[in-house]
């Protein structure tokens, strides 16, 4: 037996272009051990043995590491480069990531798409992988617009027309035009004599068959064996396409809201729900078809919305999201040669768009318009606070316990019938990291009285954070409640109150990260479907309670009248 690992790892050692060459070759012939040919219908297939298979592909990617950073010091550049694509077509097969990296490996750096963005969409490909090796029956993707989801699901689609040519794959969308782009796009990257080195990762396969007015594009070897359904067929949804198409290895849906007049209306929503499952869905046949959605959220109530929520819970179904900002409000697709969007660029976006627009298209956090609670105009707001003296300083704090959850303390200075709400900590960690966090705010705002949720672990809680109050020398007076009202309808009740007497900080003056998230959680929350964050809403809700019921009384110091 070849001792492979340390032939190519004394090969590698080297710093020989032509020893690593020759390394990929002896990678080549380690995935050959064990290997047996087998009849599938009318074709041989090679299955290989898992140990080899594995160990030769590891090998590679070690070879593939050296030459990399060959090509990096300058060193016999292009003799390493080559080393370097040919690992990469050695894994193309089996790795995602890989084809993408060998398929546009003639073009141009700039005019490259995927390793400019690889960065940013290597979680995405790495999903995709996961789907086609079985982990997975569901994705559903959710990002930007303009940041190259659908060209990367070209990429995927054209990977998946050469793994399984024999099989249907189906591909929907919401117009036709964006159909017909995409089976132009598909004709391009395949064409073995184009561009693109498809054909480098398949040979002997090509594409027997187009029939652009059916959007039908079948893809064979030499021997072509008669099939009723081409590799990849396109429709819209709405188009009738019982008996034309069917989903046998792939359904892939992208974009299925057509804009902002169907996001906006519940019955075009349920009407294309509908088309999905009859026109599309429907199509799917056999157990091993799976599903993918790429999509720019529109609404909650989108496919993309229904399928999460159906299921949920699901092991085999993932849903993935990226937002255009992250949480310090730099931009996640900031791609080099001036593509994707800038820092810049996304915020001037942000100006300009009304926020639940905002939220649902770039940030991926849907919301019903319609159903919205607590809208930012309908809310009082202020800069600074008045240059008296508070009439009370206190704090309401909706705790958690172990999970997704966001621990929530509004801080609030009462002037009058007029409720300033000076500070939030909106924070989702550790239990044990957050009562020294709250102790820690009480003392420094010198809130004098703080009411704590007593719901299940919250008395604990409670009594966690009096002590290290006392340890640092606050002086808050610590009580609970054990709240038992229903969450949505306590949210509801108190919002009229919230709305007239309680003031905000204005979104320019906010001093944290924290107020932020914790104002977008109080504005996104909807009375029409599920809400993925509730916690702030629900602390100003406890907030209301505590001035309608407390016992917060004013001192006034007074002459003695006797």
């Amino acid at each position: 037996m070849i001792e492979y690992e340390k032939l190519v790892g004394a090969m590698c050692a080297t710093g020989d272009v032509h020893a690593l060459a020759d390394a990929l070759e002896l990678c080549k012939s380690c995935e050959g051990e064990g290997a047996v040919a087998v009849m599938s219908g009318a074709d041989v297939e090679t299955v290989h043995d898992p140990r080899s298979f594995d160990l030769a592909h590891s090998l590679a990617r070690r070879v593939r590491g050296v030459a990399s950073r060959m090509v990096e010091d300058g060193r016999v550049g292009e003799a390493a480069l080559d080393v370097y694509y040919q690992c990469h077509l050695f894994d193309a097969l089996y790795v995602f990531d890989s084809f993408c990296i060998y398929l546009e490996k003639n073009r141009d750096p700039r005019k490259q798409f995927y390793m400019p963005r690889r960065k940013q969409l290597l979680p995405v490909a790495e999903a995709l992988q996961d789907l086609e090796d079985g982990k997975l029956t569901l994705l559903g993707i959710s990002e930007p617009p303009g940041i190259g989801k659908t060209t990367l699901a070209e990429f995927f689609l054209s990977w998946e027309a050469g793994k399984h040519p024999e099989l249907a794959n189906l591909v929907g969308s919401h117009s036709n035009t964006f159909l017909d782009g995409m089976y132009g796009e598909m004709l391009r990257i395949m064409d073995v004599k184009g561009e693109y080195c498809w054909g480098d990762v398949f040979p002997g396969l090509r594409i027997i068959t187009t029939r652009a007015r059916e959007r039908m594009i079948d893809v064979g070897g030499s021997k072509r064996n008669a099939k009723r359904f081409a590799t990849l067929e396109f429709g819209s949804v709405g188009s009738q396409l019982a008996g034309r198409v069917r989903a046998q290895n792939l359904l892939y849906c992208d974009d299925l809201v057509d804009g902002i007049e169907t996001a906006m209306s519940i019955d075009r929503l349920d009407k294309l729900w509908q088309s999905y499952y009859t026109d599309l869905r429907q199509r799917k046949i056999g157990d091993r078809c799976k599903e993918l959605h790429i999509a720019t959220r529109w609404s909650v109530n989108d496919v993309l919305g229904r399928l999460e929520r159906e299921y949920e819970g699901d092991p085999t179904a993932r849903f993935i999201s990226f937002p255009a900002l992250d949480e310090n409000d730099e931009s996640n697709f900031d791609y080099p040669y001036g593509l994707g969007y800038t820092t810049a660029d996304l915020l001037k976006q942000r100006e300009i768009m009304d926020d639940v627009s905002w939220k649902a298209l770039f940030m991926n956090s849907p919301i019903e318009r319609e159903g919205i609670l607590f809208s930012p105009e309908e809310l009082r707001r202020y800069f600074a606070l008045p240059e008296v003296e508070p009439d009370a300083i206190f704090a309401v704090c909706d705790s958690k316990e172990q999970g997704s959850d966001f621990c929530v303390m509004p801080v609030i200075y009462q002037y009058g019938k007029d409720y300033y709400v000076a500070d939030f900590i909106c924070d989702d960690g550790k239990v044990e990291v957050l009562e020294e966090r709250i102790a820690r705010k009480l003392v420094d705002a010198k809130v004098t009285s703080c009411r704590i949720e007593s719901n299940r672990g919250g008395v604990i809680f409670a009594q966690n954070v009096q002590e290290k109050v006392k340890a640092f020398g606050g002086v808050t007076n610590i009580t609970t409640k054990w709240t038992q009202t229903n969450k949505e309808t306590r949210i509801q009740s108190a919002s009229g109150i919230v709305k007239s007497r309680f003031l905000f900080l204005d979104e320019s003056a906010y001093k944290t990260k924290e107020y932020k998230t914790a104002m977008n959680q109080l504005c996104t929350y909807s009375m029409r479907g599920k809400n993925k964050h509730d916690d702030v809403p629900d602390a100003m809700s406890m907030c209301v309670d505590y001035i309608m019921n407390g016992t917060m009384n004013k001192v006034t110091i007074m002459k003695r009248p006797f």
